[in-house]
């Protein structure tokens, strides 16, 4: 078992409602644009006044969606639970992508070879769901939103061009030498 620590990196973002499924999966396809390292045609899309790159790949947008739509059903019901142990958390989810390593296991006192699956990379997506009481709010947590967007993908870029080290090697032929997975709301997060 390795015993690095994965490299862990930490995007803050704010939402209303109503555009929190598409700031979110904004952010997921940057994130897999720049870390997904197999051949992928270079789309983009727009989300608020910016353009975001998108990969365009089945599984992925597949996964991506499943995952927003569940962060956006949690904080629903976060924001309709009326009990006061709810309050803290309500208007706010975390959404953690990890990157995996596929490793050969040794074998052990039983011979038992295998593969075994360890976090190399983790973003964890803090985010807080706005809400306005007039227009001149509504307006504000637009330009704060598209704020903690345009700084949260300027962040993914800095930081995939800066940390590169931790980055497995690629020792496999496979399509995807990398697993990832989303996790919404983890415990441990």
């Amino acid at each position: 078992m390795d015993s690095r620590k994965p490299v862990e990196f930490t995007l803050d973002l704010s939402a209303d409602r109503s555009s929190v499924k598409d700031v979110v999966k904004g952010i997921l396809h940057t994130i897999f644009f720049h870390r997904f390292f197999t051949p992928i045609y270079p789309s983009t899309h727009d989300v608020l006044d910016l353009t975001l790159p998108y990969v365009s790949e089945d599984d992925i947008e597949s996964l991506i969606d499943t995952k927003t739509t569940s962060l956006v059903r949690a904080l629903d019901t976060a924001s309709t639970q009326q009990s006061p142990q709810y309050t803290s958390k309500a208007g706010r989810g975390t959404v953690v992508l990890q990157f995996l390593e596929k490793k050969r296991r040794k074998a052990g006192w039983f011979g038992v070879k295998g593969e075994e699956e360890t976090v190399w990379e983790t973003w964890i997506i803090s985010v807080t769901l706005t809400s306005a009481r007039g227009e001149s709010e509504a307006a504000r947590n637009r330009k704060v939103m598209e704020r903690s967007l345009q700084k949260a993908a300027m962040k993914v870029v800095s930081l995939v061009n800066a940390e590169r080290a931790h980055i497995p090697p690629i020792t496999t032929n496979e399509t995807n030498p990398f697993p990832y997975q989303i996790l919404v709301n983890p415990r441990s997060f």
